[in-house]
């Protein structure tokens, strides 16, 4: 499987993003999620979705602001991200795993895109 992230860019505080990852293909069985990396620190969990869309899971960081969905005709998972924050600053990257079962562990996660950057700034 082969993963194509795209969307992120310079943006001001408050404002928003749409960031998108394309998988190669899809199965009934694929978890995607998006995780982050901020300059000098560990990957991070943002948010994951089931193949269906129908049982999403996001960090509390970032619940009540970014929302993550599906659209498995064009097997692509979006991250909408608004009230941006400096702190939302990192290199996000779109996983996936061959499973149903949903998960914030980035070792449970088989496939990787090469990630795009969102800067946030104040």
């Amino acid at each position: 499987v082969q993963l194509q992230a795209s969307g992120g860019g310079l943006v001001q505080a408050g404002g928003s993003l749409r960031l998108s990852c394309a998988a190669s293909k899809r199965t009934f069985r694929n978890v995607m999620g998006w995780f982050r990396q901020a300059p000098g620190k560990e990957r991070e969990f943002v948010a994951a979705i089931s193949s269906t869309g129908g049982i999403t899971d996001v960090a509390s960081s970032v619940k009540g602001r970014f929302t993550i969905s599906t659209d498995n005709a064009k097997n692509t998972v979006y991250l909408q991200m608004n009230s941006l924050k400096p702190e939302d600053t990192a290199v996000y990257y779109c996983a996936v795993r061959g499973s149903t079962w949903l998960t914030q562990d980035e070792s449970d996660y088989d496939y990787w895109g090469q990630g795009t950057l969102v800067t946030v700034s104040s």
